[in-house]
């Protein structure tokens, strides 16, 4: 599911001009698909309210507008899931939590290769696997969480090497403020 679709213009969340909220109420983990967003949330579940939002989305039809043939995918609605969502709380796992309001952006990065080694595993096709790779190559999501949410509130995470514990760690570190925030950390661009 990478499609989006939305009329969105400006989130009051880009123009926040303080510094990172020291008590986030709503925190966005987010990153190419593929770099362990779903399995690391899952572990802090017990401690967080944790919405699988690409699961909401394929649950209810009413917020999607179309499947995208060619890569399989369903196109979001984002102005519809917003108002599904309504006035939440807790940590919003998607590919697209970024693009909500929030607090703090958590945004994992993994290598391209794994990346696409991952998503093949999953089922996806090549194109999708190989689209999705070139995305995390060219920090697309880590730019539009940084454009939308300023750096002072994205937090980057390399879940390359680390086991889903120790992502769900990090994450937390992020979400606790036991770390500062880091967007621009890590670099696959050597992938491209």
């Amino acid at each position: 599911m990478s499609g989006e679709s939305s009329t969105e213009g400006g989130d009051a969340a880009a123009h926040r001009d303080a510094d990172s909220d020291p008590d986030p109420t709503r925190v966005a983990v987010t990153g190419t698909p593929g770099t362990g967003k779903s399995t690391a949330t899952a572990l802090l579940e017990d401690e967080y309210d944790v919405i699988h939002l690409n699961d909401l989305i394929k649950d209810d039809d009413a917020l999607w507008t179309e499947r995208d043939a060619d890569r399989d995918t369903l196109v979001a609605d984002l102005d519809a899931v917003r108002e599904h969502l309504g006035d939440w709380t807790g940590v919003l796992d998607s590919h697209l939590a970024h693009r909500f309001d929030v607090d703090r952006v958590v945004v994992l990065r993994c290598h391209p290769e794994t990346v696409e080694t991952r998503l093949r595993e999953r089922g996806e096709p090549d194109a999708t696997a190989e689209e999705n790779a070139e995305s995390e190559a060219l920090d697309v999501i880590l730019s539009e969480a940084v454009a939308e949410h300023g750096t002072e509130n994205v937090y980057e995470i390399d879940t390359t090497d680390r086991d889903p514990q120790a992502v769900a760690d990090e994450i937390r570190a992020a979400i606790e403020g036991e770390r500062g925030p880091s967007a621009g950390t890590v670099d696959f661009i050597e992938y491209i």
